[in-house]
């Protein structure tokens, strides 16, 4: 318990240390890890809204684009910050509390607090304003949202992993995100695609999370296509890659 609870005070401690890092000199400080995904989806809300028509395949546009571009923010901000992030803060190692997980959750935890008040920000706006209807399933779509952060946060430990094995992995990992974009969900439901395709869409985990959390948006009005148990396979896989790569890769920072 004692352990436990030295890593959660490393753990809060780091937060702080990187947020004071990033935002502690600009204007708005902290607000900036909120305001940073609420303007790109918002953004994207009201381009859309006004090049698309206001309903497609019976779904209103505005909640189409929220329900898909804030899981991929959810996406981004748990792989991209994540490159090379032992070696940039190689030096913290040399305080005997802080490991490498330490850093790792810290940075992950930020992540997903930021996106997550973002989203909530956002969805109350939205809702309250009247601009979308509230989600039919408030309690599936917080489910959909944590599977997101589990399967893409796991995902993200294994690419810091990676871009310490070799240095070159950095450069493509937002190249291989723009090329998943297309099958990940975001653009489409499931059910609009012919069947042979729905097969091969689904194969896709990231595909579960998008159906999982627009299913706890809108309910019954659309047909959804997910698998809880499959996100939750290729969650647990990726975590315990990322956790041997992890583990094995701090021998590798400490001696360089």
């Amino acid at each position: 318990m004692l352990d436990l609870r030295r890593h959660l005070n490393v753990i809060h401690a780091l937060i702080i240390r990187d947020l004071m890092v990033r935002f502690g000199r600009q204007h708005l400080g902290f607000v900036w890890t909120i305001l940073e995904p609420m303007i790109l989806t918002t953004g994207v809300m009201l381009v859309w809204s006004m090049i698309r028509e206001p309903v497609i395949h019976g779904v209103p546009i505005v909640a189409f684009v929220l329900t898909g571009y804030m899981p991929l923010t959810l996406w981004r901000h748990l792989q991209t910050p994540m490159a090379r992030i032992l070696r940039g803060n190689a030096g913290l190692l040399y305080h005997r509390p802080v490991s490498h997980a330490d850093i790792l959750l810290a940075r992950s935890f930020l992540e997903f607090f930021s996106t997550t008040a973002a989203l909530v920000v956002i969805y109350f706006t939205v809702t309250t304003t009247g601009v979308i209807e509230p989600a039919e399933d408030p309690g599936l779509a917080m489910a959909a949202w944590l599977f997101t952060a589990w399967y893409f946060g796991a995902m993200g430990l294994a690419i810091a992993a990676a871009t310490e094995y070799w240095e070159p992995a950095e450069k493509f990992i937002q190249p291989a995100q723009y090329l998943q974009l297309p099958l990940s969900g975001v653009f489409f439901m499931v059910d609009w695609m012919p069947d042979y395709a729905q097969k091969l869409l689904l194969l896709n985990p990231s595909v579960h999370c998008f159906e999982m959390f627009r299913a706890g948006f809108f309910g019954d009005t659309v047909t959804t296509h997910y698998d809880p148990l499959y996100i939750a396979a290729w969650s647990v896989a990726m975590t315990v890659i990322a956790a041997a790569a992890t583990y094995h890769v701090r021998d590798r920072i400490q001696t360089s």
